[in-house]
């Protein structure tokens, strides 16, 4: 009976000994939230010397973590840098390359993006190999439910959210997707992409476009019920919200924020997107919202005691938009560099990014290391115990202050098949960019010196022929024949041969 006794007592403590154990190294492994904006501007937030839009909580993010100054996105538009950025290739090399367009707008029509692939190996796959509880909450655009690119079959355990980015369109849609199913909201269909007219119109043509439910909203309310579920270990919450892609749209608290403080004329959606009587108002009100819900997910993190254990990095997919009702010269999106969404000029992929982990990132720290959102990919990996060999690099160096051990880049590359079809190289601070080349496959390309023309004004190509000759040699060993033949825009021949 004793021995029995002293044998029970011994493997009692060895199991809680190896809970505890498997606890701690369970809690050495860093919770991770990637939370990204849509079409957020270089220029968009106080930390990067915004004065119109207020964004405290971002900008106190900055001050308690590392913000970057030449960080870019993988590409200029919303699909294409999602799947780089969750699958660690460069734009030569991502399955994805452009916003190939599935279905209609109409809920019965449906249709989502180009699908990501059954064998792709994602950000989510590798952190759930790892040992980690993954979601994603907010815009995937890489494929609808019935499809290999469904966020299931990706390596998420849970997600929320739209599917199609065309959806998306609309802040107050019929329905979101949870886990495959339907998840129906309180708000009448609304056709964004109809306009009114500025004779007739009045206040109550304008409220048509406001709904009950604000997906936003709904996203950060799931995002939070994710955290307080999963935090007793490791998470992966990847929070790709849609603000502030058009359209113009904000719950009427926010936009009274602001009402008053701009000179501004009513939208009517004659540019397509919904039709808004303050619109830079509601734009201002839009990012303050995005705003709030980052210091609403902190807040959340600090109250269950997650702090130092939890990196939270901010970005977004691409440049500021260029059109429907979105003033980018008034609010200076772009911080006066050349471009915007669509264009592989600096405001079309330079953008705002900020990581935070107090204990191990120095708070009020700035990096001018040149990076890109497929680093994003190969940093995970090395901080979670694996490096991978991917096209970007890691920057755990950097972010934990090493910077002696920090890998160099060679180069970056960007190629982005749609709005002529361009390419780009940056070499250290030679930026190399080749535009129209669908219809001037021989054309020119320009250099700038980012380092003093970061607005892409000075091309001095003939002056720097060798180097214009490297970047054609990168261009042409990184790029690889897509699978979409409406992408092959730089060495068509193969593609039109097995047509």
């Amino acid at each position: 009976m004793k021995k029995h006794f002293f044998y029970f007592l011994f493997t009692s403590f060895s199991g809680l000994t190896f809970i505890n154990v498997q606890a701690q190294h369970n809690q050495a492994k860093p919770n991770i939230i990637y939370i990204y904006a849509d079409d957020l501007g270089y220029g968009e937030l106080g930390s990067y010397g915004q004065t119109k839009i207020r964004t405290p909580r971002l900008d106190q993010m900055a001050k308690e973590g590392m913000r970057f100054t030449q960080h870019y996105s993988s590409a200029p538009v919303c699909a294409p840098s999602r799947c780089m950025l969750m699958t660690g290739k460069n734009p030569g090399h991502s399955y994805i390359r452009g916003n190939y367009e599935l279905g209609g707008f109409a809920d019965n029509e449906e249709g989502g993006q180009m699908p990501l692939h059954e064998g792709a190996y994602t950000i989510a796959k590798m952190l759930k190999e790892r040992g980690y509880t993954t979601a994603l909450i907010g815009k995937w655009g890489m494929g609808v439910t019935g499809t290999t690119g469904s966020p299931l079959k990706q390596g998420f355990d849970y997600y929320y959210g739209y599917l199609d980015q065309k959806q998306a369109h609309n802040y107050y849609p019929t329905h979101l997707w949870e886990n495959d199913q339907w998840d129906s909201l309180q708000n009448p269909f609304i056709n964004v992409h109809s306009s009114i007219n500025p004779i007739t119109a009045t206040d109550a043509d304008f409220e048509k476009y406001r709904g009950k439910d604000y997906a936003p909203a709904k996203m950060t309310q799931k995002a939070l019920g994710f955290i307080e579920k999963n935090g007793s270990h490791p998470f992966f919450l990847y929070l790709p919200y849609t603000i502030p892609h058009l359209s113009l749209q904000a719950p009427v608290e926010y936009v009274k924020k602001y009402i008053g403080e701009f000179e501004e004329q009513p939208y009517y959606g004659e540019k397509g997107y919904a039709p808004n009587k303050y619109p830079r108002s509601t734009y201002a009100a839009m990012i303050t919202f995005l705003d709030d819900q980052v210091g609403i997910i902190i807040d959340k993190i600090k109250k269950m005691g997650l702090d130092n254990n939890t990196l939270i990095m901010f970005s977004s997919d691409n440049g500021a938009t260029f059109s429907a009702g979105v003033d980018v010269n008034f609010f200076n999106s772009v911080s006066g560099l050349r471009g915007l969404k669509m264009d592989l000029y600096e405001g079309g992929i330079k953008v705002p990014f900020i990581a935070r982990w107090p204990g191990k990132i120095k708070a009020n720290a700035v990096s001018d290391i040149l990076s890109v959102q497929y680093d994003i990919m190969p940093t995970l990996a090395e901080l979670t115990g694996k490096p991978l060999q991917l096209d970007g690099v890691s920057l755990l160096p950097t972010l934990l202050s090493k910077k002696s051990i920090q890998s160099k880049r060679p180069f970056m590359y960007f190629e982005y098949p749609e709005n002529g079809g361009q390419m780009a190289v940056r070499i250290g601070k030679w930026k190399g960019v080749k535009m129209n080349v669908r219809k001037n496959p021989l054309g020119d390309w320009e250099l700038f010196d980012i380092e003093i023309d970061p607005n892409e004004k000075n091309n001095v190509a003939s002056s720097n022929i060798k180097i214009i000759e490297q970047m054609k040699q990168i261009a042409k060993q990184q790029h690889l024949h897509p699978q979409v033949i409406d992408w092959e825009f730089i060495d068509p021949k193969i593609p039109k041969a097995n047509k």
